[in-house]
């Protein structure tokens, strides 16, 4: 449903000059009318002016198509309709019948339609000469980049060129760039998860099976209680918040923000709890002290469902409410009375982003967020779960396809069995993908079933002594390929890798702000890559529901899609053929529908087999039908389907299962949408059972625990002739992830089955540095009286293909001349490094200044005035100017600065290094230019939430 606007004038009338619209006129038209606004912002007496109508510019003779899509920057995913007149982009109205926004937009939706217009995007190729930027065909972008890249190839094999992938690709575009790392013979391919929930994958994957949100935003409307541990959507995430506090005014449940910044969402809350930043695992630990200590725990939950909850009592035990408050800086009173409202207050949530993921201890706390509400038994119910809302709009669909240096499409790793698995989808010979990859070993390790250099630490790939790197030489090239890269630490350091790289090839709308850091004369590509807009296919939101989207309008400039330029490296690199073999290519365009149907027929591990582009546009087109508390379709051609069908959504498209919209919920079918915890860690530890105990779906035939399913568990049923002739050729030797023809899966869930059997969760993970949960110390910790408990890890010889340090940087005592805790966040203006939405004049409007908030105590000893220009300097010695903001919002000892921003680099404005016309309308320092070393033990997330710094006056 589209709202229709009606004037005074009456609807439908043209006005007598009208002559229509056409693509020139409207960008002519509109041009010198952005323009005018960023400068009458910007330079005049007022921030925001009337504007004045031009009549040819909106003439209602002008046909008109309506558009659906879906919004391009956070993953909550809200629906937009777009009105389109002769090609052009002239309106937009937030859907008021998707089941998601209902209507809702924050400032960024609100903003969308001027990425239809672009005045600041890359128009054309360009190369870096002499330092000047020149326009280049893109014939010979394509032919110089391509003889680069195989020249080192050639030189140094395929692990020295970087594919630096996004999430804000399409999911198909994110799978195509995956299997095209894989062709080219690469694991050094990674994209933003990496720095933002990667320890979110590793710690809740690790916990129950599946790394994402476990229930929905509509969900959450029957929460009773909800706790956000470093998460401030009121910011970040603004419709996800109205979901949140629909549960405050209709459930009265209680809002708990714990942060060490009060925010916009602490404003909203029933409590809010100042935590030092760094101390998540030592403030849930006292939570669950005074759950434990009152039998407040959920115990036939925890029989049930939970492995390993002894082993948690006994660390939680150490956790008295004195040493609580001595590590986290929270008193007894406050964390026994949030204790009580979580356990007074079920079903409840607990929803955390970067402020928890973001440290050394990343999957530390995680788990212990998880296990949190395992004790209270708030998973697998309707208002509980773990509800974690992702930044970018395709973050969760992009780790889903695997643009993850760890890892195939859909998780299944980089063993023998997962390649094998991939090349019989891709019906390519093994031993050809084989012999695209360096034959080498380093340190016993192919670089075949390596884990590749994760983003977070590209920068030591190049400047790392390589024979400290487990791969044959350095990393010569990096593709920034939709990738903001003043979102990763050590800004200082990664100048120096971009000044030491053969080649930096950029593809993106705009040329960020690795365009202009660096001080190279040449060997720098621009290459103008289209948005979102100006194509179509499927993307994945927060609560695993996946959209279609429409093409709203045709390419702008000479900007191309992402697959097609995939699909012209692939040709001039000399895989095109694999690469699409199985995938129509159009006038130099994959056909994107293949790629879906492509993928859909290797990811049976987390469902992504049933979601046809046929089905997923049916539910586009029907938006209305989807009930907006239930997700569920009433009548219409999805009946009976939850929206997006969220994953898992098991078998094939023709046995129409309708998506999981709470994970692990036994109170449903398998077949209707209802799931147990996933027998993911084999089903015995130490002669104890890891398989679930009396627990199991409504209408199980197993009505117990069991195993995941294979050929052998259906043959010991008695099942295995459920299955048709072709299914028992394709399912023979195989399990319920490998069997293409989803035969196993089918019978599986006939029976009332999960396919990936029923286990319990595990709050004990043994295959990690820390079995269970423990608090750790940051890297750069202002508390030494501390290390002798809580110390970090020794260093480490070779993680994800590098020396990763720890101790060898805590010893060191940097309190003394940095005495300030430094942390970051988001704006609510603003997403991810900003390139994009600085772009926007409307948005550039409601914010102009980078800035620094500083507590007033800190300020006045620091002679520091509201206003002012200061230098916050990191530990490691990068330094930023930026604005000082006197505010409590920030307690004593901690400075906090927004992470949006660039264009600007310790001091010095490079504006003028940016092609002409295309630089940002605000820009400003890079806050990780001030950020230091310090990675998760697990996933090598970078530390960006908790280091040191000193403030003095500019």
């Amino acid at each position: 449903m589209k709202l229709t606007k009606k004037n005074a004038n009456g609807a439908g009338k043209a006005d007598s000059k009208g002559l229509g619209l056409s693509r020139r006129t409207f960008l002519k038209n509109t041009g010198i009318t952005t323009g005018g606004l960023a400068a009458a912002g910007f330079m005049g007496n007022g921030m925001i002016r009337q504007a004045e109508a031009k009549t040819e510019a909106i003439s209602p003779d002008v046909p008109k198509e309506v558009k659906r899509t879906i919004c391009s920057h956070c993953s909550v995913g809200c629906g937009v309709y777009a009105e389109v007149q002769n090609g052009v982009w002239t309106y937009q109205e937030p859907a008021f019948d998707h089941p998601f926004n209902r209507g809702a937009h924050c400032a960024k939706g609100a903003s969308l339609r001027e990425h239809g217009h672009g005045e600041r995007r890359l128009k054309y190729p360009m190369k870096l000469v002499n330092g000047k930027w020149q326009k280049v065909s893109w014939e010979t972008a394509i032919d110089e980049i391509g003889d680069k890249v195989q020249q080192i190839r050639q030189e140094s094999g395929p692990d020295s060129v970087y594919w630096l992938g996004s999430a804000k690709h399409s999911n198909e575009q994110a799978y195509l760039f995956r299997k095209f790392a894989s062709l080219w013979g690469t694991n050094n391919v990674d994209h933003q998860a990496r720095i933002c929930h990667s320890t979110t994958v590793s710690g809740v994957a690790n916990t129950w099976g599946y790394g994402a949100m476990t229930n929905s935003f509509n969900d959450m409307h029957n929460c009773k209680s909800v706790i956000l541990i470093g998460s401030n959507p009121s910011e970040a995430h603004p419709v996800a918040m109205q979901h949140v506090l629909l549960a405050k005014e209709r459930n009265n449940a209680k809002i708990i923000v714990v942060d060490p910044r009060f925010t916009r969402t602490a404003a909203k809350a029933n409590e809010y709890v100042r935590i030092r930043p760094g101390s998540d695992v030592a403030y849930v630990w006292g939570l669950l002290w005074h759950i434990f200590e009152n039998g407040w725990e959920d115990k036939e939950f925890i029989r049930q469902r939970v492995y390993g909850m002894d082993e948690v009592r006994q660390e939680v035990a150490n956790w008295t409410p004195a040493e609580v408050e001595n590590v986290t800086g929270v008193g007894e009173e406050q964390m026994r009375k949030v204790a009580k409202m979580l356990a007074t207050n079920r079903p409840g949530s607990i929803v955390w982003c970067m402020g928890g993921t973001q440290h050394t201890t990343g999957s530390n706390n995680t788990r212990a967020y998880c296990i949190l509400m395992l004790a209270l038994g708030n998973m697998g119910v309707s208002g509980g779960g773990a509800n974690i809302f992702r930044g970018h709009d395709n973050v969760q669909g992009a780790t889903d396809l695997g643009v993850l240096s760890h890892t195939l499409p859909g998780y299944y790793g980089l063993a023998a069995g997962a390649w094998k698995h991939w090349a019989g989808v891709w019906d390519l010979d093994l031993e050809w993908i084989k012999s695209r990859f360096d034959q080498g070993k380093y340190r016993g390790k192919q670089p075949m079933h390596n884990s590749g250099i994760p983003v977070s630490r590209w920068v030591d790939g190049v400047l790392e002594n390589k024979d400290q790197i487990e791969q044959k030489d350095n990393i010569r090239a990096m593709f920034y390929w939709g990738h903001a890269v003043n979102s990763q630490t050590r800004g200082v350091e990664m100048k120096k890798a971009m000044e030491k790289l053969d080649m930096m090839v950029i593809v993106d709308p705009y040329p960020t702000h690795a365009a202009v850091m660096h001080d190279r004369k040449d060997g720098v590509y621009l290459l103008p890559a289209c948005t979102q807009f100006e194509t179509y296919g499927s993307v994945t939101a927060s609560n695993r529901s996946i959209q279609w989207r429409d093409q709203v309008i045709e390419p702008l400039f000479e900007s191309k899609t992402d697959h097609e330029i995939m699909y012209r490296f692939a040709k001039k690199l000399g895989f095109a053929d694999q690469l699409f073999k199985k995938i129509r290519v159009e006038n130099n365009i994959p056909v994107i529908e293949d790629i879906t149907r492509e993928f859909n027929s290797g990811m049976w591990t987390i469902g992504y087999s049933a979601q046809s582009p046929e089905r997923l546009k049916d539910h586009q087109k029907n938006w209305h039908t989807f009930d907006f508390e239930t997700l569920k379709a009433d009548g219409g051609a999805a009946d009976g389907d939850f929206y997006g069908m969220p994953w898992p959504c098991w078998g094939t498209p023709e046995m129409r299962h309708p998506g999981t919209p709470l994970l692990y919920d036994t109170s449903k079918p398998v077949a209707e949408g209802g799931l147990n915890f996933r027998a993911r860690f084999g089903v015995e530890r130490d002669g104890v059972s890891l398989l679930a105990e009396d627990s199991y779906p409504v209408g199980a035939d197993i009505k117990d625990g069991h195993p995941e399913f294979s050929d052998k568990l259906l043959k010991q049923l008695g099942w295995w002739d459920e299955l048709t002739p072709e299914e028992k050729k394709a399912a023979e030797g195989k399990n319920w992830k490998t069997d293409l023809s989803g035969g196993i899966q089918r019978v599986a869930i006939k029976h009332g089955c999960a396919p990936f059997g029923n286990a319990k969760a595990r709050a004990v993970v043994w295959t990690f540095p820390d079995k269970v949960p423990l608090h750790r110390e940051p890297l750069y910790t202002p508390r030494r009286d501390l290390l002798s408990k809580y110390a970090t890890w020794k260093d480490v010889q070779s993680h994800y293909r590098l020396p990763t340090l720890y101790e060898s940087i805590q010893k060191q005592d940097f309190s003394k001349e940095y005495p300030i805790i430094l942390t970051s966040g988001r704006l609510v203006e603003y997403e991810g490094g900003g390139e994009e939405t600085r772009s926007n004049p409307w948005l550039a409007e409601l914010q102009q200044e980078m800035f620094a908030e500083i507590n007033p105590y800190d300020a006045n000893n620091l002679n520091v005035r509201d206003g002012a220009d200061v230098w916050v300097e990191g530990a490691e010695g990068g330094r930023i100017k930026v604005k000082a903001m006197v505010t409590r919002r920030v307690d004593r000892g901690v400075v906090f600065i927004p992470f949006h921003f660039g264009g600007k680099f310790q001091g010095k404005d490079l504006t003028d290094k940016y092609p002409q016309g295309s630089a940002p309308y605000v820009v400003g320092e890079a806050a990780n230019t001030a950020t230091t070393y310090g990675y998760d033990s697990v996933t090598q997330m970078q530390e960006t939430k908790v280091t040191l710094c000193k403030v003095t006056p500019a």
